[in-house]
């Protein structure tokens, strides 16, 4: 099959879907109101709440959400092959996590920005916010340990990337300050930047950084040591110093690594060398349910909601502006996700270096990588392969391939790093809101939210010392249960969006069909993973995965006997306290 038909009709579907479902969606469900206050006006201190722009917003709601998950999720499903994994991330995105996004962020502009784990208190019990909060902390902490690991091996792995990603930080702050000092024209300025941060590229490529060993200490442990103090400082400075304008920088890559990657799809056009299905790769789970929880953030997402009702609905200047930010975004990254499965499916066939030094092409150079569920399911099988297919279909059209790999290992860790930004300062909320919760306000500050946000990380990462296997044993230990807690959190904030649907008498069926879904394919892969823990012995993560479901069961009979109440008539229309 024609990666191009592929990748053209989904890019199509996705515009219709914007125009007509969303729009469905955000005049008929959730009925939107450009003339309510939203509380980045009602609140706005100039470090949290700020007014802002919608592109701005959009490019920091995308690359918040975005990451290493709509590359590594398809780049790893697509071994179940890639008929099944384009089906997902199609219907996926449109139906389920652009709804889901949309609605956790109109939720939250409701209800003074708050997270949908705080919204739980008015909207179920305080019991299950208290649920909740302990499930989105967990998952957090996960996230914060892993991608500081994660851009760790990234910049050992691509010298070229530190000196141009690092360089986005002074080019964000000076773009910020242009902004909101100077009240510069955004749109010319962060042209600027760009083509200043792609100049760094180029100084890369012939400047690669590789991080010496210091006292002792492998370069990937100080990597981390490093972007775990940056995210401290990141996280606790305005969102208009940092955040915001390097998202908007990347918001900008973005766009320029999707026309990039579509101009090979354009002009080298590859077969899919990947099979269409394959039920039974050898060592791999079952593809039901697997495959909605390995894609995730390339058709739904837990940590989405996060984002959405964490910062973006702290900074959404009016709700009208929300479609574009809440379900936009999510078919953006979709996009994105339809051309990682071409670049992996398809790109790599044009051509693959192995480690002995052959030359594969085809079918060959797919089958190699992908031989079985162990040869790709690691972080750098994940990556190269992604980066491999979509050098080759850059250097179809004269990127040198030296340059084309610079591109995308700076667009990886560019991406990476705007998660570990994004966790942590949600991270922070989170810690404070449990501190207002049980009246602990010394702990609801910015700087002791954020040194327990990112102290808990490092304890994850360095319990068992500063060696690299220690490190690696320590900030991975958690993570085979990251897949199916980060999906239960998406159902649960489907499940927060519903209720609250429900209590204004308004039809829940848009959120509470994917709600269903969700819980079903998530609950049947923990029970899955649960079993395979018990059965390798591997107690830690038995006992803490059985946990997390036993807090999952515990919302949604909590949630049950809120909504019998509702649909009962025994319940008036209370909860939120919601403005529309």
């Amino acid at each position: 099959m024609n990666s191009l038909v592929i990748a053209g009709l989904c890019f199509v579907g996705y515009i219709i879907a914007y125009h007509t479902y969303g729009k469905f969606l955000a005049k008929k469900i959730f009925k939107v109101d450009e003339n309510l206050v939203c509380p980045s006006c009602e609140f706005e201190d100039g470090k949290d709440f700020v007014p802002t722009k919608k592109e701005v917003l959009f490019g920091h709601h995308f690359t918040s959400i975005a990451g290493l998950g709509p590359i590594v999720g398809p780049a790893i499903a697509i071994i179940w092959g890639w008929v099944p994994a384009v089906i997902w991330v199609f219907f996926g995105a449109i139906f389920m996590g652009a709804v889901h996004d949309f609605g956790s962020l109109v939720v939250s502009l409701r209800n003074q920005g708050r997270s949908v784990g705080d919204l739980a208190a008015g909207l179920i019990n305080n019991r299950v916010r208290t649920l909740f909060l302990i499930i989105i902390f967990f998952a957090l902490l996960i996230v914060i340990a892993v991608f500081a690991l994660i851009i760790a091996i990234l910049f050992n792995m691509y010298p070229a990337a530190v000196i141009p990603v690092w360089s986005e930080v002074p080019i964000a702050i000076a773009l910020g300050w242009l902004m909101y000092k100077k009240k510069v024209d955004h749109t010319i300025w962060s042209i600027v930047a760009l083509v200043l941060m792609y100049a760094f590229v180029i100084v890369g490529v012939y400047v690669p950084f590789k991080m010496p060993s210091i006292m002792g200490m492998n370069p990937i442990v100080i990597w981390t040591l490093v972007m775990l103090a940056y995210a401290f400082i990141a996280s606790i400075l305005p969102v208009t110093t940092l955040l915001q304008p390097r998202d908007y920088i990347n918001g900008h890559q973005l766009l320029v690594a999707l026309v990039l990657l579509m101009a090979g799809v354009v002009v080298a056009h590859p077969t899919f060398v990947a099979p269409a299905l394959d039920v039974a790769p050898k060592g791999a789970p079952p593809l039901l349910p697997f495959l909605f929880v390995v894609v995730a953030c390339g058709a739904i997402s837990g940590f989405h909601s996060l984002v959405s009702s964490g910062t973006s609905a702290k900074q959404c200047e009016t709700e009208r502006d929300s479609r574009m930010i809440g379900y936009g975004s999510m078919l953006m990254e979709a996009a994105l996700s339809i051309l990682v499965i071409v670049a992996v499916g398809a790109g790599l066939g044009l051509g693959k270096h192995t480690a002995d030094g052959q030359f594969l092409t085809g079918t060959l150079a797919f089958t190699t990588h992908y031989a079985s569920w162990a040869s790709a399911a690691g972080l750098g099988a994940k990556l190269s392969a992604f980066v491999e297919g979509s050098a080759n279909m850059m250097v179809s059209y004269g990127i040198p391939t030296d340059i084309a790999l610079a591109i995308m290992g700076v667009f990886l860790v560019s991406f990476a790093a705007t998660t570990l930004d994004s966790a942590t300062r949600i991270q922070r909320y989170v810690v404070s809101e449990l501190a207002q919760a049980y009246k602990v306000p010394s702990l609801s500050g910015a700087i002791p939210s954020t040194l327990i946000a990112v102290g808990t990380a490092a304890v994850l990462c360095f319990n068992g010392g500063f060696s690299i296997e220690a490190l690696k044993k320590g900030a991975l230990s958690l993570w085979p249960l990251f897949g199916t807690v980060n999906q239960l959190l998406a159902a649960l904030a489907l499940l927060i969006v519903t209720v609250y649907l429900a209590r204004k008498k308004v039809k829940a069926i848009y959120t509470g069909i994917p709600m269903v879904f969700m819980v079903a394919m998530t609950g049947w892969a923990m029970i899955y993973n649960l079993k395979d823990f018990y059965a390798g012995g591997k107690w830690m993560l038995f006992v803490v995965g059985l946990i997390v479901f036993i807090l999952e069961i515990w919302m949604i009979a909590e949630t049950y006997i809120v909504m019998k109440k509702v649909y009962g008539g025994e319940e008036t229309v209370v909860g939120a306290k919601a403005k529309a």
